[in-house]
């Protein structure tokens, strides 16, 4: 419904009528000073390493945890829990100060029979790794979610 509001609005300002405005002037100077510098894109190999994570719903709850390894580029990034074989982790987008994995559809350790299928918005934060997870569980025909916040601290 947000996003039904937040599209709405931006048809109406795009289609509302332009304001009859002087030309703008300004100098070279002017110009430099005033451009935007965006934030440098992070590394993979900032992330690279083994985390120890854990994922908390909103109440604080712990929902599992984990052990992330994480290459300097794209690929053998994997997700182990607790005396499982490990899963892999899919690099899907880095930009900014985000790394986006996805990983699934693997067996739930949580609820038997159901396959999930994970994506985590990660960031380094303060020295830690944090993380927005979504996940989906896939029961039957059947589909539900969950969010949950993910930490993590590196290991040696």
């Amino acid at each position: 419904m947000r996003n039904l509001a937040f599209c709405c609005a931006a048809v109406l300002l795009g289609c509302s009528r332009a304001d009859k405005r002087p030309a703008e002037t300004s100098t070279a100077g002017d110009t430099a000073s005033s451009a935007v510098t965006p934030s440098p894109t992070i590394s993979l190999s900032d992330f690279a390493g083994k985390w120890r994570t854990v994922a908390t719903d909103d109440a604080g709850t712990v929902l599992g945890e984990a052990e992330l390894r994480a290459t300097a580029d794209t690929s053998g990034w994997t997700l182990t829990f607790p005396k499982q074989k490990p899963i892999p982790l899919r690099v899907l987008a880095v930009a900014g100060d985000s790394v986006v994995t996805e990983a699934g559809p693997y067996p739930s350790t949580r609820q038997k029979g159901a396959q999930i299928t994970t994506r985590a918005v990660n960031r380094l934060q303060d020295g830690k790794l944090v993380a927005n997870l979504e996940g989906r569980y896939r029961i039957g025909g059947r589909d539900s979610t969950f969010r949950a916040k993910v930490e993590g601290t590196r290991e040696p």
